[in-house]
C-alpha cells in the first residue's frame, strides 16, 4: 500500500514509517515541522534502506492535502498531526481545537473527496475521562476528560464514528494508547521536543545529559503507593508496530483498541529504573501538580493482542537503554550538521 502519514516527523510517526517503510509499503509524510526536523525523513530512509517522500505542509491546508492526495496513490491514512501537551492545551485551548480537530475535519474532508476511506487515527487514553477505573476498557466507552487535549481527542472519535455512520464505505480504527517513551534501537530515531519536554522521559534523558539541571515532578502527594503519578508506559517501537497491525486488519466499519503493556509504573519508578540502567545520577525535585493530569492510569490490552495479534514484547530496560542511546547519541537532538 501507499500510506500518508500525517505528522510523520514526529516521535511516533516517525518510528511507524520505518515499520511500514520495512514491512514493504510506501510512504508519504505530511509534516509543517513545528516540531520537528526534516533531518528525520533522511534517517528514516537510512534505517529502513528505502526511500521517503517528505512534504512540507499541514493538515489544516486544504489545496495542500487536495494536491498531496492528487499527486499520490494513497490507500491508507495513518493520522498522528495535532498538538499533544496536555498542560498547554488547558491553557491554551483555542489552538487545540483549531489544529487537532479543524484539521482533522480538513484531512477527512480532503480524504473523502479523493476517495481514500482507510485511516488508523492516533487517539489517547485520556478519552476514558476522569472518572473510569483501572484497567482501561474499550467497553467502557468515553467519558468526560478533564483537559482539552483529551477533549479534541474524543471529539475526533465522535466525528469519526459519525462518519461511519453516513458511509459504510470507511474502515477506521482509533488507536488508544498511553505514554509512549524509548526511541529505535540504532539510535537514529528518538524523542525531541522543542523546548522544555512536557513528557518524562525526555526530560530525565536531557537531565541525565547535562542539557538541563534537574527534574521537575509534577506533585508527590497523589493517592498512589509513592506518591506521584503511574501510567502505561510503551516502548515507541511496540507503538509503531502497533499501527502496522491495525493498517493489516482494516474493514469497512469503525473500532477502538487499546495498545498498552498493562503495567503502570509511577514517575519515581521510572527514574530509578534510568538510574539504574544507565549509571547516571537524575537529579530531580518534586513541584506542584500540573493541571489536568490524573493520579493513574493503565491499559488493559487484551482486545489488541486478540484482534491485531499484537502485545507490546519490549522490556522497561529496552526502553531505558534506547532512549539513553539516542540521547548520548544527539545530546542536541537533531539539531546538528548532518
Amino acid at each position: 500500500m501507499k500510506i500518508l502519514v500525517t505528522g510523520g516527523t514526529g516521535y511516533i510517526g516517525s518510528h511507524t514509517a520505518v515499520v511500514l517503510l520495512q514491512a514493504g509499503h510506501e510512504v508519504v509524510l505530511l509534516d509543517n515541522l513545528c516540531n520537528s526536523s526534516p533531518v528525520v525523513a533522511d534517517r528514516i530512509t537510512e534505517i529502513a534502506g528505502r526511500p521517503v517522500t517528505l512534504i512540507e505542509g499541514d493538515i489544516t491546508d486544504s489545496d495542500t492535502l487536495d494536491q498531496l492526495f492528487r499527486q499520490h496513490s494513497i490507500d491508507s491514512v495513518v493520522h498522528f498531526a495535532g498538538f499533544k501537551a496536555v498542560g498547554e492545551s488547558t491553557q491554551y485551548p483555542l489552538p487545540y481545537f483549531g489544529n487537532n480537530v479543524a484539521g482533522t475535519i480538513t484531512l477527512l474532508t480532503a480524504m473523502t473527496k479523493a476517495n481514500v476511506k482507510k485511516i488508523v487515527f492516533s487517539s489517547s487514553a485520556t478519552v476514558y475521562g476522569n472518572t473510569a477505573p483501572v484497567p482501561y476498557v474499550e467497553s467502557f466507552g468515553r467519558g468526560q476528560t478533564n483537559n482539552t487535549y483529551g477533549l479534541t481527542k474524543s471529539m475526533i472519535e465522535q466525528i469519526l464514528e459519525a462518519l461511519s455512520s453516513s458511509d459504510p464505505e470507511w474502515s477506521i480504527i482509533s488507536l488508544r494508547y498511553f505514554n509512549p517513551v524509548g526511541a529505535h534501537e540504532s539510535g537514529r530515531l528518538g524523542e525531541d521536543p522543542a523546548g522544555i519536554p512536557n513528557n518524562l522521559m525526555p526530560f530525565i534523558a536531557q537531565v541525565a545529559v547535562g542539557r538541563r539541571k534537574q527534574l521537575s515532578i509534577f506533585g508527590g502527594d497523589y493517592p498512589t503507593p509513592d506518591g506521584t503519578c503511574r501510567r502505561d508506559y510503551i516502548h515507541v517501537m511496540d507503538l509503531a508496530e502497533g499501527h502496522l497491525a491495525a493498517l493489516n486488519i482494516l474493514k469497512p466499519g469503525i473500532d477502538a483498541i487499546n495498545l498498552g503493556t498493562g503495567r503502570p509504573l509511577s514517575v519515581l519508578e521510572m527514574v530509578r529504573a534510568f538510574e539504574d540502567v544507565t549509571g547516571v545520577k537524575v537529579p530531580s525535585q518534586i513541584v506542584s501538580r500540573r493541571e489536568g493530569d490524573l493520579p493513574e492510569f493503565w491499559a488493559d490490552a487484551e482486545k489488541a493482542s486478540r484482534v491485531m495479534s499484537w502485545k507490546a514484547k519490549r522490556s522497561l530496560n529496552d526502553m531505558m537503554e534506547d532512549t539513553w542511546r539516542w540521547q548520548l547519541n544527539n545530546p542536541d537532538g537533531y539539531k546538528i550538521t548532518e
